[in-house]
């Protein structure tokens, strides 16, 4: 037989289908209707850990798992009335007693009372998905804990800002004749205010995340780090920070207004919470777009971290880097949280004493 002038081998002469067979790293089998194997390849015996003999003289059933041992006879009662089976998976349990998975397809000749059948070692990937799914339990369960706890903090807290604000509305100004003192009344009470709405935004938006899914918009930055200024004002003027704001690539983003000023409010404050001792903060928030990709750009000039220890656990729930009274872990990783959820990206660059710079990517 040529073809283009070239010789095809005879199949039946030439080419050796048991050399196929036999080096085959899946499963392949004959089995008879009757539950035993007819003829299994080399790869049953390495995996299962039993001898060739050992398989031929006992019930295929007896191999396999006994939590799936039921649905294993269901299927092949199926598979005995001609019915071929495609990626049934199910356990065998080893020699040794370990269990693997094994995903089956078998195709029935009902006039040879045999099934011919292949299957694939599919342990690491159910190990995989098992981690995964363990992963998510976890991180579910992080996430019901947050949330119990952000209810909490805010419902334990609306009872003194009302009765601060209430503290207020009985100050009667026109007796404080100090102009100084009337002004510093004035940061308290719109402090406060602030405070109160911040409060029930929040709470707002954890009753709207609990039904819906996150509401982006159009937010205009300048505006929404304005507000979070003046919410942390009094911070802001102790700290003598300086900060330093250029929106000029771009002045609008589209996200979620609540998690903008989130990370805004986490980011400046980290920065003179972690200033350097006897030093001004100077802090730089910068818009700038990268071949196409909106990205804005904090930075400042303090205490830093040394990222070959802390790289892999920055944006880790309850992760500190410094031994800081006001410290407790959760600023960071609800950055991360809030960018990473809207499919944004934020990577940080840092050494001990010469600050942070924290690039956030967005997804729009």
């Amino acid at each position: 037989m040529t073809k283009n002038n070239t010789t095809i081998p005879s199949l039946k002469t030439d080419y050796h289908f048991d050399n196929f067979f036999n080096i085959s790293a899946d499963f392949i089998c004959i089995a008879g209707f009757d539950g035993y194997f007819r003829r299994i390849n080399p790869a049953v015996s390495k995996l299962l850990g039993f001898t060739e003999e050992e398989l031929y003289s006992r019930p295929i059933s007896s191999f396999v798992y006994t939590p799936d041992l039921q649905i294993t006879i269901e299927t092949r009662e199926q598979v005995y009335k001609n019915k071929p089976l495609l990626n049934f998976e199910n356990r065998y349990l080893t020699k040794s007693g370990e269990i693997v998975w094994l995903s089956w397809t078998s195709m029935p000749v009902e006039s040879d009372k045999l099934v011919y059948a292949i299957a694939k070692n599919i342990t690491h990937k159910k190990r995989m998905e098992e981690e995964r799914n363990l992963l998510i339990a976890n991180l579910t369960q992080i996430n019901k804990e947050l949330t119990v706890l952000s209810h909490k903090t805010s419902h334990d807290l609306k009872s003194p800002i009302n009765n601060m604000l209430s503290v207020f509305s009985l100050i009667d100004v026109s007796k404080i004749n100090d102009p100084e003192t009337l002004e510093l009344v004035e940061i308290l009470k719109l402090t406060s205010e602030n405070l109160k709405q911040t409060l029930n935004d929040s709470i707002d938006q954890l009753v709207e995340n609990e039904s819906i899914n996150t509401q982006i918009e159009e937010i205009n930055l300048n505006e929404s780090l304005e507000e979070v200024l003046i919410s942390i004002n009094s911070l802001v003027q102790d700290s003598k920070a300086v900060i330093k704001v250029d929106f000029s690539a771009f002045e609008n983003i589209t996200f979620n207004k609540a998690y903008i000023k989130s990370i805004f409010l986490n980011l400046v404050t980290n920065s003179i919470k972690y200033a350097k001792p006897q030093k001004t903060p100077i802090i730089t928030i910068q818009s700038r777009k990268v071949n196409g990709v909106n990205q804005l750009i904090f930075s400042d000039n303090g205490l830093g971290f040394d990222m070959d220890k802390v790289k892999d656990k920055i944006f880790g729930l309850y992760e500190k880097f410094h031994n800081n009274i006001d410290s407790n872990g959760i600023g960071l990783y609800l950055v991360y949280n809030h960018i990473t959820s809207l499919g944004g990206r934020i990577a940080v660059e840092s050494k001990i004493n010469e600050g942070a710079t924290f690039t956030i990517s967005f997804k729009y």
